[in-house]
């Protein structure tokens, strides 16, 4: 009774299409046909009208639907007192929508259940061992939290304890456990393993990875699919074709009952619901495997793709540059040239930033905290640092206070970091990036799989970038660019672009290319906040997963559409030479309907069409699959 209190509520007029129709049939059956007749008319007179002043306010927008084709149907089979047939028109369009509420549900189903175990609560130690249960947005940073076996972590910490395992798939599609040591990182949302551990805050739940793939879920969730344009590239030649076979048997049969019986079976239900389906679908399976797809429209323009830009720090590298090289300028000390531009990175969001502090910390140097600091997007950082003004970042950042700055010579593979001390040049820093283990077998691969032109674009010198391009494989090669130029760039390639990068100086170019796919498991909240893909585990492979993950989603809905319409269209051509009479043919109709929806859901599953690509993490001596997420 509660179920069905439940679905009265929230579809009211299926279930008063229900009773309708058992009150017909049931007046029917007591020979009291003219009264049947007589609600039933009234009933259908009722739904064509609201269903006719939907269809022309839509007309008005300038958008031409299918919904004609249900109002002539529903016209056509009360004219010749085809009333049940009417009746079961209705229960169809109108039961079409808590189908496909239904199907939609199963279809997005993990990005249901990554919000659905949101932790809500977190348990903290306090100083004296005692416990208490506080809510998971009260955690502030620095608590000690005891996390029991098989609970979610609440929020992002640092492990306290010897080691732990983790599951950490619904976030990075890495479907084994992992293990973390004492003061290794552990995400918010992985699932503990069978002991208990403590870990210490280091971001509040605000802050912390889970929430920030609960908010891309929750866009995703509520992002418009284009299933719009993809339905009404059928609609127009699908409601003409339809008329044209409709009038046709009415005009050699000479029966206006033939009108109706064949525009029974043209009802659009499987053209509206299908791909919706089919696109939820595929945004779910994306989730499931750590790609978290903001929309439809993203899938399908990933289907599409005939360009991939790559950035080239953090993004075809591992991102985590090492120091190779200190070049102080006479008269500086090279560790405190390197103190210094350590001191000022710490105000850098930079991957550079982290290398360079890194750097200093491996050298025994005690990093000074600064004062008026500043970091100017894509160029470097200043900041006074024991009262010394320092600049740290590109050669023409530092040339603008002394022109007469200079690198000299770079190693292939190296970026240099230019210093400059209370207005004077001081010196370089080379660093060292390099490639991701998987970066050439993915561009190797982007190209298997049809995609025409793979372009580097990045800030870094040219040479630097020209010899990772190289090593992946990569001809065209964009280097010294800045935001613009990216942007620029972008539109010059063959679209649909795609463009992959990490950083807050990729935010821009992320929004504006056809697809943006951030890095996101590293970086920047604005990368992941602009980008229409977030890949959420550090691993290039993912790109091209995404790809087949949108082909195979845009294929799916093609296909439930194409399925509806051929069936359709057949039963149509049977019901012209007056074989399917119009109650059996609105029947019939349901189950194309059912065929479509069922067939839809299949691209919450299916194999990747590429071979696998091989990744090997940092840290790690095993080898893992990057297509394992997606057969898992």
């Amino acid at each position: 009774m509660t179920t069905l209190a439940r679905l009265t509520r929230q579809h009211p007029v299926v279930a008063v299409t229900l009773v309708v129709l058992a009150t017909v049939l049931g007046l029917l059956a007591a020979g009291q046909g003219a009264i049947a007749e007589g609600v039933a008319t009234v009933y259908v007179a009722a739904i064509i009208a609201m269903t006719g002043l939907d269809m022309l306010r839509d007309i008005r927008r300038g958008h031409y639907g299918l919904d004609i084709l249900a109002v002539v149907a529903m016209v056509a089979t009360l004219i010749v007192g085809e009333y049940v047939a009417a009746l079961i028109i209705v229960l169809m369009l109108t039961g079409g929508e808590a189908l496909e509420e239904y199907a939609a549900s199963r279809a997005r189903s993990e990005l249901t259940a990554l919000l659905d175990r949101a932790p809500q609560r977190a348990r903290r130690v306090l100083a004296d061992g005692q416990m208490e249960d506080i809510p998971v947005d009260d955690v502030r940073l620095d608590d000690v939290l005891l996390v029991r076996p098989a609970e979610v972590v609440p929020v992002d910490g640092e492990l306290l304890d010897d080691s732990g395992t983790f599951d950490e798939s619904s976030l990075t599609g890495e479907s084994l456990p992992v293990e973390r040591l004492r003061g290794e990182h552990v995400m918010s949302g992985a699932v503990n393993g069978e002991v208990a551990v403590q870990v210490r805050a280091t971001a509040t739940a605000q802050d912390s990875q889970y929430q920030r793939i609960l908010t891309l879920v929750a866009e995703a969730e509520d992002a418009k699919a284009p299933t719009v344009r993809v339905a009404d590239r059928f609609a127009v030649p699908f409601t003409i074709v339809s008329l044209t076979i409709a009038g046709i048997a009415w005009w050699l049969s000479g029966d206006p009952v033939r009108f109706a019986e064949v525009l029974v079976l043209a009802t659009p239900c499987p053209l509206l619901i299908a791909a919706p389906v089919a696109f939820m679908g595929g945004m779910s399976r994306s989730a499931r495997s750590g790609i978290i797809v903001k929309g439809g429209a993203a899938l399908e323009a990933l289907a599409r793709a005939r360009s991939v830009a790559f950035d080239k720090t953090g993004t075809l590298s591992h991102g985590r540059p090492e120091l190779a090289d200190i070049r102080a300028v006479d008269g500086m000390d090279p560790h405190d040239l390197l103190r210094l531009a350590a001191s000022a990175e710490q105000f850098s969001s930079h991957v550079l930033a982290a290398g360079v502090i890194r750097a200093a910390e491996e050298h025994g140097l005690k990093v000074s905290s600064g004062v008026d600091a500043r970091e100017v997007a894509t160029h470097g950082v200043e900041g006074t640092v024991d009262g010394r003004r320092v600049r740290v970042g590109k050669l023409a950042f530092i040339r603008e206070e002394d022109p007469t700055a200079e690198l000299g010579e770079l190693r292939p593979g190296h970026t240099a970091v230019a210093v400059s001390v209370d207005g004077r040049f001081a010196g370089t820093l080379m660093l060292r990036d390099t490639l991701r283990d998987n970066a050439a077998d993915t561009v190797r691969v982007l190209r298997e799989v049809g995609i025409e032109h793979v372009a580097m674009l990045t800030g870094d010198h040219g040479a630097t970038a020209q010899s990772l391009a190289d090593e992946s494989g990569i001809d065209d090669v964009h280097a010294q660019l800045l935001p613009e130029d990216k942007v620029r760039l972008v539109g010059t390639l063959p679209a649909p672009v795609v463009m992959v990068g990490d950083g807050v100086n990729d935010a821009p170019v992320l929004a504006v290319a056809d697809v943006g796919i951030a890095m996101g498991a590293r970086g920047s909240t604005a990368a992941s906040e602009s980008a229409d893909v977030v890949v959420m585990q550090d691993d290039i492979g993912k790109v091209v997963q995404a790809l087949d993950i949108g082909r195979h989603t845009y294929r799916v809905a093609l296909t439930a559409i194409w399925i509806g319409v051929v069936l359709s269209l057949g039963l149509m051509l049977v019901a012209a030479f007056g074989y399917i009479p119009a109650v059996a043919g609105a029947l019939t109709q349901e189950l194309v309907d059912l065929a479509c929806i069922l067939y839809a859901l299949r691209s919450r599953r299916g194999g990747t069409s590429h071979p696998e690509l091989l990744l090997t993490r940092p840290g790690q001596d095993s080898r893992v699959r990057t297509s394992r997420a997606a057969s898992s």
